[in-house]
């Protein structure tokens, strides 16, 4: 396969997990932290540190807005809920 073909198929795979995460706002960067070792947050460091291997500039905050489809403050204030006890030991003992 041509370096072409396999990056429109990475990257029609990146919009799909992004619609997938879109419609799931039920699930929690703390779950996605604790169960997968990644959230919608690194998503968007990762793709600040891709754009930036191709010599680009991309803004953390526009970034974000790429991943969570809005503003990272909007989503955080109509999505984002507090971390439980439970959640925050988890994630706690997962960075030991």
């Amino acid at each position: 396969m041509s370096d072409t073909n396999n990056d429109a198929i990475e990257a029609a795979v990146f919009r799909r997990l992004l619609a997938h995460l879109d419609a799931r706002k039920d699930v929690q960067n703390i779950d996605l932290m604790n169960l997968a070792g990644f959230c919608r947050n690194c998503l968007s460091k990762w793709y600040v540190a891709a754009a930036e291997e191709q010599g680009k500039t991309v803004d953390y905050e526009a970034a974000r807005e790429r991943v969570y489809g809005m503003p990272y403050s909007e989503w955080k204030k109509l999505y984002q809920a507090e971390a439980s006890a439970e959640q925050m030991a988890a994630f706690e003992n997962k960075q030991k």
